[in-house]
Formats: structure tokens, C-alpha cells, sequence
């Protein structure tokens, strides 16, 4: 092996499949020499869907607990961008480098209500193109609505600045700079090693499939076979 295995984690009602085996990911992690962990997130793909939120409250030690020994590399998208950064506060050790995909100063934003939530659960305006979005990916490909909404209500640890800050693996935050979670800026700065590539003229959904988050990605955990 020519580095650290690489675990993946897709973004919220998404899989493994359409994040990192479509686009490529995979693939090329697996030629430069990597081992690759990409799971299905609990409620998603083809993993269980259960609908009771208690079922996803260990959901971040219950990915740390399957890895194996020694440092992985990860790269997390979006909601698994969020997840890994609850796993490298919580278990440093684990990891080598981080890339943190679809993520910025939504981390560190205070928000009063979910209307992704309520969007999936029937109760938004179809006015928030964003939830809106989010409603109809949670009602096709297989998805499970009332598994992923209690995805969205489990008990989720909220990290604050402090709690970025300890965080010292050396971190690539990539954003698009039409994603509504940006900008990127605020969780460099909170972060405790952290360098930033925001992409002109891209948005949250079509980060995965961008090149030069791949490329730079890959770059950044000496994977890149280009």
C-alpha cells in the first residue's frame, strides 16, 4: 500500500455509489496505491434506513470503531464533511489528512430551525430552492424520507470555534463559491491547520463531480496519480 488507507463520506441523501464511484473517486484512489473505505452512511444507499433517530446517535463512533488500525486519510462531502470533523475532534490519532468538501462558515452558523427538515417532512415552501432540492433528492433513488429525516434529528454534536481549533491534522477545505454553506474563509481560520480552494462558478450539488476538487483533493493526501 502506497499511503494511508482513504475512508469517504458521502453528503446527506446521497450514497457512496453516486458521490465517489460515479465521479471517479474510487477509481483513482485505488490506482494511486490506496485502500478505500467509502460506506454508506446509516439511513442512505444501501445501508439500513431506520426511523428511529436514537438508531443514528452513535453514528460518528460507530465509523471510528470499524476503521483499522493505524491513521486513515478521509475525505468527507458535505454532511460527511461535518461528521468527520466530530471524528478528528473527537479521535485525532485516527487521522492523517483530512479533505473537507462542501463546508464553510455553515459550521460555525447559528440557525433557528431546519428547513431541509421540514422540507423532506412536508411542512416548507417550495420557495427555498436549497430544501427544496434536498425534498426531492429524499424522494427518489431509493431514499427513505422518514429515515433521513431522523438522520436529521439525531443528536448531533454542535462544534464551536474552540472545538474547531484543536482540530491540528493538517485539513483542505474545498467550497464553491455558489455553495450556500460558504464561504470557506470563517472554518479556516477556526480550524487549527487548515488550507482553503474555493472553485469559481461552483455550487454545493455539483462539487463532487468538479475536477479540481478531485484533483486538488487527491494532490493534497499525495494520491494523485495525474
Amino acid at each position: 500500500m502506497a499511503g494511508n488507507p482513504v475512508l469517504l463520506l458521502h453528503g446527506f441523501t446521497t450514497s457512496a455509489q453516486r458521490t465517489w464511484h460515479e465521479p471517479g473517486w474510487v477509481d483513482l484512489l485505488s490506482e494511486a496505491g490506496r485502500d478505500v473505505i467509502a460506506p454508506d452512511l446509516l439511513g442512505h444507499g444501501n445501508a439500513d434506513k431506520p426511523h428511529d433517530p436514537e438508531a443514528y446517535a452513535n453514528l460518528e463512533a460507530d465509523i471510528v470503531a470499524a476503521l483499522p488500525d493505524g491513521p486513515v486519510d478521509a475525505i468527507g462531502y458535505s454532511a460527511g464533511a461535518g461528521m468527520l470533523l466530530v471524528m478528528a475532534a473527537a479521535n485525532p490519532d485516527r487521522f492523517g489528512k483530512i479533505v473537507l468538501g462542501g463546508i464553510g462558515e455553515s459550521v460555525l452558523r447559528e440557525r433557528e430551525g431546519n428547513p431541509i427538515l421540514d422540507a423532506i417532512e412536508g411542512r416548507a415552501s417550495a420557495d427555498n430552492m436549497v430544501a427544496e432540492h434536498f425534498r426531492s433528492m429524499a424522494t427518489s433513488d431509493g431514499n427513505d424520507p422518514q429515515a433521513l429525516a431522523a438522520f436529521l434529528r439525531r443528536n448531533q454534536r454542535k462544534l464551536d470555534a474552540n472545538d474547531l481549533g484543536k482540530i491540528m491534522v493538517p485539513a483542505l477545505i474545498v467550497i464553491g463559491d455558489k455553495d450556500f454553506a460558504g464561504p470557506g474563509e470563517p472554518l479556516q481560520e477556526a480550524l487549527g491547520d487548515a488550507q482553503l480552494l474555493t472553485l469559481r462558478g461552483v455550487d454545493h450539488f455539483g462539487l463532487p463531480k468538479a475536477f479540481p476538487f478531485l484533483e486538488q483533493a487527491l494532490d493534497f493526501l499525495g494520491a494523485a496519480p495525474f
